[in-house]
């Protein structure tokens, strides 16, 4: 009597895909893990903000908490890069989860992130060729080459029009408006949804 065909499971099917459950039954745990990310990195720019504003630090010398540890990485366009990668990647990695106005908002802010990480390329590109635009001393971005002096402000500003629609979209979620169905995971806390506003 021979033993019965065993099927491993593919990676891209339906039904076991990595993908799939991240967007299932793994969505829940992989928005914590992104949302731990993104206020970690939130919390680094806070306390930039922090050392200049309060404590009245030179901007060069204002690296944040990592900054203390590792100077050299907080100046590195690499680092910055990297995490707007990391963002791209997990707004688009998670969209599939989100459903209806959710999905809409969390739209909102991948879009938003996508502009953000050209701007990080453009300074990614110049640091590592050197060609550095209009004849500045370091990389410029493009929002920069109208408000020279305001880097840290203009990540600020980039982290908060991303941050936004994201928290909207996961309030939607976590919330789902009244006639939009729940999203395929875990993360819905009510059972009677509210009225959607227009996104």
């Amino acid at each position: 009597m021979s033993a019965p065909a065993v099927h491993p499971a593919r990676i891209g099917s339906a039904d076991f895909g990595i993908y799939h459950k991240l967007n299932s039954v793994w969505h829940k745990r992989a928005l914590n893990i992104f949302t731990f990310i993104v206020l970690a990195h939130w919390a680094e720019h806070l306390a930039q903000a922090y050392q200049i504003y309060v404590l009245g630090w030179a901007r060069p010398a204002a690296g944040g908490f990592l900054g203390f540890f590792f100077p050299w990485l907080v100046s590195s366009e690499i680092m910055h890069y990297g995490y707007a990668i990391v963002m791209l990647v997990g707004l688009w990695t998670l969209r599939k989860g989100f459903t209806g106005t959710s999905r809409k908002w969390w739209t909102v802010a991948l879009v938003i992130q996508f502009w953000h990480h050209i701007e990080h390329a453009v300074l990614q590109w110049q640091a590592l060729t050197h060609n550095y635009w209009f004849n500045s001393p370091v990389p410029v971005s493009f929002l920069q080459m109208l408000l020279p002096k305001s880097r840290v402000e203009i990540h600020l500003f980039y982290n908060t029009v991303v941050f936004i629609p994201m928290i909207i979209g996961m309030y939607y979620h976590m919330f789902p408006p009244r006639g939009e169905e729940k999203a395929a995971c875990s993360c819905s806390l009510r059972r009677e949804p509210l009225p959607a506003i227009a996104a």
